[in-house]
């Protein structure tokens, strides 16, 4: 929402409004950055272009992200940090269950098209994931997100989804009765590296959002299946005809070899960025095709 806001000055947000559909073609979801002050009221985020303060609270990130089109809303909450005092992650999650619920209030008064998804927060303690699991699920939230600290590494990362999904697949409690939660997607926020996804499709996570591809874009790493390709090597300067994958059929591969694309990215040509990103996308989106089929044939 405050990228958003500061990028356009809102125009997306009126695009969106004099349009039934999203300006994107896709499904897409939503969230915002890191805030600058914290306050049961909501947060303030200062502007890293003009240094003016922009405050967010629960309501307000909804409608901003309702005025956009953003397919699957995702509440404000908080991130604390991997290093953190139990009272103050304990006090922090308390909160962020707050502005949950009032984000859910805010969302039912105008549904129309759009889903949002609860964030279950408790960073590696697990009687507060557990607790925030247990209370966010009782309420009519139309998928369940996990946030928060996941880990330092992998390896954690891999040991909360391992302990913390077998409960997504057991009956919880509502206030209109049972709560069915196979029913409802699993999203991971903000992990969709490959090793990340192998090991939480594996777990029962449906969908992930990630930078991690248009990231690995802008610093010249390009993904194949035989590996990271870091296009700033001189040994990519003399590989005439040769795509970045030989199996990838994006407009990158079949248009462009890797030679060209180190003397682009050499020559700080912005036209390497979009050329990488559109293949790094592709890429993903083949992994994940991939990972979709495995689980149709009963292999995951």
């Amino acid at each position: 929402s405050v990228h958003e806001e500061l990028s356009t000055g809102g125009e997306l947000k009126r695009a969106s409004a004099s349009s039934k559909k999203s300006p994107y073609a896709h499904s897409s979801d939503s969230d915002s950055g890191p805030p600058v002050k914290v306050t049961e009221e909501g947060v303030v985020f200062r502007s890293y272009r003009d240094g003016r303060k922009i405050p967010l609270t629960p309501e307000s990130t909804i409608r901003a992200q309702k005025s956009f089109g953003a397919d699957i809303i995702i509440p404000l909450d908080e991130l604390p940090p991997y290093h953190i005092d139990p009272k103050v992650l304990e006090d922090s999650v308390e909160r962020t269950h707050r502005w949950e619920a009032r984000s859910l209030m805010e969302h039912l008064k105008d549904v129309r098209e759009q889903a949002i998804y609860c964030v279950i927060h408790g960073g590696l303690d697990r009687n507060l994931r557990k607790k925030s699991l247990e209370y966010l699920t009782s309420l009519p939230f139309d998928g369940y997100a996990i946030g928060g600290s996941l880990g330092k590494n992998g390896e954690e990362l891999m040991e909360l989804l391992e302990w913390m999904m077998p409960m997504m697949n057991e009956d919880g409690n509502g206030s209109d009765g049972r709560v069915n939660r196979r029913e409802k997607p699993r999203h991971l926020l903000g992990i969709a590296d490959e090793p990340s996804i192998l090991g939480a499709v594996k777990n029962g996570i449906d969908t992930m959002d990630s930078c991690y591809p248009t990231r690995l874009s802008r610093h010249g790493t390009l993904l194949s299946r035989e590996g990271k390709v870091h296009i700033k090597s001189g040994k990519y300067s003399r590989q005439f005809g040769v795509p970045i994958d030989s199996e990838c059929g994006c407009s990158t591969c079949r248009n462009y070899d890797r030679a060209y694309l180190w003397h682009l990215f050499k020559a700080k040509e912005p036209l390497f960025m979009q050329l990488a990103t559109i293949h790094n996308i592709h890429y993903m989106n083949d992994f994940m095709k991939q990972q979709r089929q495995l689980i149709l044939d009963g292999k995951i």
